[in-house]
């Protein structure tokens, strides 16, 4: 998939247009309060251009995972109030997502007002992406806008089905993340060095494979560094180790060897005596993890090693962190990793998910080139595979 050829809200007239933008709304809420608004932030800057240009705006999205039924507790119309606040004009609720109201106040639209209707999940042919929902969904408007990158790795009717009746065309947080991710993956400024940490080696396979084809360096972290030590003999101790997945590591070290592509391991870790935050702890080399005993961080030369490495580098992407940092003891190793992403002076993406949470947490956002807002379509999107909720936009 290129990146970079499909149309955007710019290369489409739509003024005085219905226009279905799917967003992702999927924000925290507790007692019915946003507690982060972040994701509604990011959906502004394609909101405040329909506007501007007199579209009449169909906003549409998700929230948390009612199982196809109606449930208060998921409403969006929270989110409709936060839209309002944001910006500065009134933003109408449909209090259903095809029905009367929602077909009522979506004809009513003047140019440059904006509609935010129900929670798309509350029926379960929006996850089974069926063709007459979608439709419904689709007769709402005249054109399609997919800003949602979230859930673009998602074949939903809202992500993809009503793309077979309207004209469908990106956002420009769906323009940004691919233009980032998409131009890392096809032309990356050189040296490219991807990061990746996390638990399993299993969710990443993919990933490794892809990116083994198109960096310099390839530095492993987290959980699933203890599965590549065990390809090599070493002994782990009590830490996490995917043993169906050790023979893929010993291949994935090979390969990176046989592309000249530079592996890094962490040669040293900080362990703990138990999973707890107030566990003991000390730092032990690669090879030498005591039985009994658990990796829980990367240790402060496995820090020093992967920064050096950053040194110099261009293009950067990180995706999962380097230890248990949401437990003091063992955030060192990831806000190491963090600090100097950001001192690199590279083109640093961040792919979803935790790494998102640490860079976010340890204060370096803003240091930060491009913060993907997708987990798993990130992942996806790293890993090479299409994505149906960008497939089915137009080509340019």
């Amino acid at each position: 998939m290129t990146a970079t050829n499909k149309k955007t809200i710019e290369d489409i007239q739509v003024g005085g247009k219905r226009v279905l933008v799917r967003c992702d709304f999927n924000v925290p809420l507790k007692d019915g309060v946003i507690t982060n608004d972040k994701r509604i932030v990011a959906a502004l800057p394609t909101i405040r251009y329909l506007i501007k240009q007199g579209a009449r705006v169909i906003l549409c999205s998700h929230l948390g995972r009612p199982g196809g039924e109606v449930n208060p507790a998921f409403s969006l119309a929270p989110v409709a109030a936060r839209l309002s606040q944001l910006l500065g004009q009134e933003v109408a609720f449909a209090s259903d997502v095809i029905g009367p109201d929602a077909k009522a106040k979506a004809a009513a639209l003047q140019d440059g007002q904006v509609l935010l209707i129900e929670n798309v999940r509350f029926h379960k042919e929006e996850t089974k992406n069926e063709p007459g929902f979608a439709g419904e969904l689709a007769s709402l408007a005249e054109i399609f806008v997919n800003d949602a990158f979230g859930t673009a790795h998602r074949a939903h009717a809202s992500t993809t089905g009503v793309a077979d009746y309207l004209p469908a065309v990106c956002g420009y947080l769906i323009q940004k993340e691919i233009g980032f991710m998409g131009g890392a993956l096809e032309n990356p400024k050189r040296p490219f060095v991807a990061i990746l940490g996390g638990a399993k080696v299993s969710d990443k396979i993919g990933v490794i494979t892809n990116l083994l084809t198109k960096v310099d360096t390839l530095i492993i972290g987290g959980g699933m560094a203890y599965t590549f030590f065990k390809a090599q003999g070493f002994s782990i101790g009590g830490s996490l180790c995917e043993d169906d997945k050790v023979e893929d590591a010993g291949k994935m070290m090979k390969e990176a060897e046989a592309k000249g592509v530079r592996f890094l391991l962490p040669v040293d870790n900080r362990i703990g005596d138990k999973f707890d935050a107030g566990c003991n702890d000390q730092v032990v080399d690669s090879n030498d993890i005591p039985d009994g005993w658990m990796g829980m961080d990367i240790g402060p030369k496995s820090e020093e090693l992967f920064a050096s490495a950053l040194k110099g580098a261009e293009t950067v992407i990180w995706n999962g962190p380097m230890g248990v940092f949401e437990m003091d003891k063992f955030a060192g190793g990831t806000c190491a990793i963090a600090k100097a992403v950001a001192d690199s002076g590279a083109v640093s993406i961040i792919g979803g998910g935790d790494s998102v949470a640490a860079v976010t947490k340890l204060g370096f956002s803003d240091k930060m080139s491009h913060i993907s807002t997708g987990g798993g379509a990130s992942l996806e999107f790293l890993e090479g595979l299409e994505l149906p909720g960008i497939a089915c936009l137009q080509e340019k």
